[in-house]
């Protein structure tokens, strides 16, 4: 799971970069499948996600946990493990039966430096978390607790998350638009074009802020 060498630091693409640039990169690449659907929403408007996918894949059951069995076990493991800008990301299939993700492992993600959390499934404690001010990308809101409902029965293997393949090591960007997915594979080449698209796109905006007509920009620079 060792990340590529990028042109940009994580710091870098949180203040520079949006999830509709990287995803048309991604379009123009020929990757057309990387961003999660307009289900997967923040918990606040105004967060950024950024850091490197950990995965657990999350099974369901439908039977309480047997006297001295730790339901949690490997989700403690992922959460202990965690190193900054690293973001769990949970595959929960679309059920809507367990909230995996609460205050607590929160807390402890956020204290491990980690950069927010990703899941398919629902969240709880959501009040705190927003006050936490810590990043959450969720499938939906609701008090079910995974326990009798469902474990995680693999970490750091490929998932995927609302259809969209997620591997540990992958870069995980989120804002208000929703979340894209760069492959580790891919992501010197993306970042390196979102960057010439990013300044495309800055001359555009400049020559419409002056009164430039609209098909005379696109003309000039092709980006719309």
């Amino acid at each position: 799971m060792i990340a590529p060498r990028s042109p940009l630091a994580v710091e870098d693409m949180r203040s520079l970069l949006f999830s509709a640039l990287l995803s048309d990169t991604l379009d123009a690449m020929g990757h057309m499948h990387q961003a999660l659907p307009p289900c997967i929403r923040p918990l606040d408007d105004s967060s950024i996600l950024v850091g490197r996918a950990r995965t657990a894949l999350c099974m369901d059951v439908y039977h309480p946990p047997e006297a001295g069995e730790n339901p949690y076990e490997l989700e403690i493991q992922l959460i202990d493990s965690l190193e900054k800008d690293q973001i769990p990301v949970f595959s929960c299939g679309r059920s809507g039966r367990i909230a995996p993700w609460g205050e607590l492992l929160s807390t402890a993600s956020q204290v491990r430096g980690a950069a927010g959390a990703l899941m398919d499934g629902l969240v709880r404690d959501i009040k705190a978390i927003r006050e936490m001010g810590f990043p959450v990308f969720h499938g939906g809101i609701g008090p079910l607790d995974s326990k009798g409902r469902a474990k995680v029965v693999e970490l750091d293997s490929p998932v995927e998350v609302a259809s969209v393949l997620v591997r540990s090591g992958d870069l995980v960007f989120g804002d208000a638009d929703g979340v894209v997915i760069v492959p580790q594979s891919i992501e010197t080449e993306v970042m390196a074009r979102a960057l010439q698209k990013l300044k495309g796109e800055r001359s555009t905006l400049a020559d419409l802020r002056a009164g430039m007509s609209l098909g005379v920009v696109f003309e000039k620079y092709g980006i719309l």
